[in-house]
């Protein structure tokens, strides 16, 4: 990459960050948000058992803000792209961690990072079919991570009252200005230590379904 590129990138890393951050703090107070089932989940977390959010790339804008209201610090991959240069920078400022790296970049190092992570911090989250889908897919690195750390998965579910859609691989969702937001987390799945082969494969297809299940009847919440 040339020096002016490379300094244009800095410039936008170094100076929007803070403004975007700033910015987000904004549009969430316009924003209502309606949690369930987050009772049940922070009292598991102060029992000191391990939880590894899983979460659509489509909806995972609406779940920025959870970590701060509950005074939580959780780890989150983000791919070792520009664009998650700059992520990484502003969400690091809403109370996550951030642990660089993809299915593509970086996994194995971001895997064994994350699940440290998860054992430091109690808590973690992972948006299971990203960076670049297919959509509604669960990638292996959930199960891995959760396995690893000794921790359950719980789904967690961002519904939005008003969306905008992008023409993206997951038609990425963000909520208007003003709208209301569901964020649900569902029922712990838990991870045996030992499991591998088929006992994988069935657990990451069993949360796969319920959480595409889920999805179809929670989109249909505000239309009450």
């Amino acid at each position: 990459m040339s020096i002016a590129k490379e300094l244009k990138y800095f410039l936008i890393l170094r100076l929007l960050k803070t403004p975007a951050y700033h910015i987000l703090r904004l549009y969430a107070k316009t924003l209502k948000i309606t949690f369930q089932g987050d009772k049940d989940i922070i009292e598991q977390l102060r029992e000191g058992r391990r939880i590894l959010f899983a979460c659509w790339h489509q909806r995972f804008f609406g779940g920025f803000y959870f970590p701060g209201l509950y005074g939580l610090k959780p780890c989150v991959m983000i791919s070792r792209s520009r664009d998650g240069d700059f992520i990484a920078a502003v969400v690091e400022r809403m109370d996550w961690i951030p642990v660089r790296g993809s299915s593509s970049s970086g996994g194995r190092n971001a895997l064994r990072e994350m699940s440290r992570g998860v054992v430091k911090q109690t808590v973690g989250a992972h948006i299971v079919d990203g960076p670049t889908g297919p959509p509604r897919r669960i990638k292996p690195g959930l199960i891995t991570i959760a396995r690893n750390a000794g921790a359950a998965v719980c789904p967690a579910y961002v519904v939005y009252e008003k969306a905008w859609t992008f023409n993206s691989w997951d038609r990425f969702m963000v909520p208007r200005p003003f709208s209301r937001i569901l964020i649900r987390f569902g029922e712990p799945f838990d991870v045996p230590e030992t499991i591998e082969g088929e006992d994988f494969e069935d657990l990451r297809l069993k949360i796969e379904n319920t959480m595409i299940s889920e999805y179809e009847k929670l989109d249909r919440y505000w239309d009450k």
